[in-house]
Order: C-alpha cells, then sequence, then structure tokens
C-alpha cells in the first residue's frame, strides 16, 4: 500500500474519530514538518510552536480535506501558511531573542529535530528572505519536493515557484558572499 494510500485510511480514521489514526498521521510528517517550519521561521521555540499549531489546524479541518492533493502536501501548506501568520505577527511585534549561547542544551532532542538544524550563516542569510522566497527555496532545495509540489503547496503557478527560487538563490548567494551573483 502507497503512502498516499494509507494516509488516505488513516485520515477517513480520523473523521470517524480515530485519535490514535491522527497519532500516526503526526508521526509520517511531523519530522518533515518541525523542518520546514525551522527553516522557515529560524527559531526552535517558534518552528516547535509553529509545527504544534499547523498539527491541531490539520486536526480541526481533517473533514475539510478534499483530497486533490496528497495529505502530506496539505499538511505542509498549512505549515507555510501557519508560519507566515507568526512571521507577520513577529513583524508587527519585533523582539530581541535570547542569544543561543544562553540557550539550555535540550538533551532530549532527537535526532531528527537536530538534523534540521542549519549553520548559523546560512539561517541568517534565509531570514533576509521575503517570506514567499523563502518558503519556496527551503521547499524545493532543502525539503527536495519537486516544483509542481512547492506550486501546490504554496498555492501559485509553478512559474511563479521558479521565478521566487531563482531570485531567493540569487539573494542568498549575495548575502552568503558570492558576488558573482
Amino acid at each position: 500500500m502507497t503512502t498516499a494510500a494509507q494516509d488516505a485510511l488513516l485520515l477517513a480514521r480520523v473523521v470517524e474519530g480515530d485519535h490514535e489514526a491522527f497519532n500516526q498521521i503526526m508521526r509520517n510528517h511531523e519530522g518533515r514538518v518541525f523542518s520546514v517550519c525551522l527553516r522557515l521561521m529560524g527559531n526552535r521555540e517558534q518552528a516547535l510552536d509553529a509545527t504544534q499549531e499547523t498539527f491541531l489546524t490539520a486536526f480541526r479541518k481533517a473533514g475539510q480535506f478534499k483530497g486533490n492533493s496528497a495529505l502530506g502536501t496539505w499538511i505542509y501548506r498549512i505549515a507555510v501558511n501557519t508560519c507566515y501568520d507568526h512571521l507577520r505577527r513577529q513583524k508587527r511585534r519585533r523582539t530581541d531573542l535570547i542569544p543561543e549561547h544562553l540557550d539550555p542544551t535540550d538533551h532530549s532532542a532527537q535526532e531528527a529535530l537536530d538534523s534540521a538544524a542549519l549553520r548559523p550563516e546560512i539561517q541568517r542569510a534565509l531570514a533576509t528572505l521575503p517570506p514567499d522566497f523563502r518558503a519556496a527555496v527551503v521547499l524545493s532545495d532543502m525539503e527536495g519536493m519537486a516544483l509542481g509540489e512547492v506550486a501546490e503547496v504554496l498555492g501559485v503557478p509553478v512559474g511563479t515557484v521558479k521565478s521566487r527560487v531563482f531570485r531567493g538563490r540569487r539573494q542568498l548567494a549575495r548575502e552568503l558572499g558570492n558576488r558573482n551573483q
């Protein structure tokens, strides 16, 4: 049975009230959703909040899923929109973050969560991108999604994704010191 077929069966069980089925959906997608949120948000705590909110929204709206795309694509779209909402709110009330060296080490962090962390200079460069460019670059280059899937997640045409990825990469290259771009 394919992942899409398994997800469809699990979602049908969720709609009928099976909480364990939703837990399985979460286990299947949480690593990738957290990775997307971390790269879009640039902060582990905010990414964890966005990931949690993504799955709460998916649970509440499980009955509204129409099946026009893969369940994972639908969940990633919720994650991207959740991050956009958080970034908009954050822009309105900008605060200084606690420096990372003062952040206590989380010894219980899973290996998958640790591997989602980026080098600080890349994370800083990503943070300079407009959210639309950042989402396109993260989903295509870091998450390895096909351009068509990125277009579906972001709700824009493939040509728009191509443009955002190109422009985002160019800006990243400038930020990271590649002056040839």
